[in-house]
């Protein structure tokens, strides 16, 4: 009888063994099955465009403007569940704006719009690094870029590397690299900013990232998408770059019809996006993860900012 007893459980231990195994797995295999979705948002170069263009007959006519960009904007945050809006500087120059206001306006109409992040193009030097410093006073969000040294500059304090946003389930990093200043922006503008390789910041930055457990590595680039040299670039980055998933460009002004796609040091894939410049168009990428990091570009499109008229 106690041979029995103890046969039974056994038996009985072995099958409750197996059902918390089960319990322990199943959950674990069908959150590796769930489709997570994020949706990224972009600018580059919008250069203190406020205002639509003028309705003066020009091919750019109602175009752009902070209001219908706020507009289209609000509207996609309420149909997509998680999103990321990302600028790629050169947030000032190239309207009356920034000569009478310094930076003010476009930094204040970007907090209200809710950027998540941006980084630093060169014309966002144009009156200093201790004016941009000041103008950041507004912004609540953070300047991202990894490789500028700004030790003992009035931007030491005023920037990030990188910074990780947790949308839902995800983890996304995002850093930036901007470009070489020297030549193209007067040397008193930017001061004892020093330039670091782009490449090898990148590489470091994005590497730090993933050990901190991201699931996607987004860099917001100042370089330019190509050039016909071998002037360094986004094209360039991306295929030089191990980590990064997404790069989000400015600089060159090119209104890309479709995402570029490059394979990178590891044989991934590095998506490279633009959408020209002045705030005509709004970059969108929706991306779909499924399992462990394994992510799909689901749909890409730009769409142009105008104003919306009743029919």
């Amino acid at each position: 009888m106690l041979l029995i007893n103890r046969r039974k459980f056994l038996r009985e231990g072995a099958m409750a063994g197996t059902a918390i195994a089960a319990a322990t797995v199943l959950p674990f295999e069908a959150t590796a099955a769930v489709t997570r979705q994020i949706t990224i948002l972009h600018t580059n170069d919008v250069h203190s465009r406020l205002d639509p263009f003028p309705m003066d007959g020009s091919r750019n006519q109602g175009l752009g403007g902070v209001a219908a960009r706020a507009a289209l904007i609000n509207e996609i945050r309420n149909e997509a569940d998680q999103v990321l809006l990302l600028d790629a500087g050169d947030i000032f120059q190239g309207t009356p704006y920034f000569n009478t206001y310094k930076g003010e306006p476009e930094i204040k109409a970007m907090t209200m719009m809710g950027y998540d992040a941006a980084t630093m193009g060169n014309h966002d030097f144009d009156s200093g690094l201790e004016n941009f410093a000041l103008q950041l006073q507004h912004a609540r969000f953070p300047i991202l870029v990894c490789n500028y040294d700004f030790t003992a500059t009035p931007m030491e304090s005023m920037f990030q590397p990188y910074k990780i946003f947790q949308k839902g389930e995800l983890k996304i990093g995002v850093l930036g690299v901007g470009i070489e200043l020297k030549g193209l922006v007067p040397d008193n503008l930017y001061g004892k900013t020093v330039y670091l390789n782009p490449i090898e910041k990148a590489n470091q930055t994005a590497e730090l990232l993933r050990k901190k457990g991201c699931d996607m590595v987004i860099c917001l680039s100042h370089l330019g998408d190509k050039y016909e040299d071998d002037t360094l670039s986004d094209e360039i980055l991306a295929k030089e770059s191990f980590d990064l998933d997404l790069i989000i460009g400015g600089h060159t002004h090119r209104f890309f019809t479709e995402p570029r796609k490059y394979r990178n040091r590891n044989g991934g894939e590095v998506v490279v996006n633009q959408v020209g410049w002045a705030g005509i168009q709004l970059g969108r990428l929706d991306y779909n993860f499924t399992g462990f990091r394994k992510k799909s570009l689901s749909n890409a499109h730009t769409v142009v900012i105008r104003k919306k008229t009743r029919e």
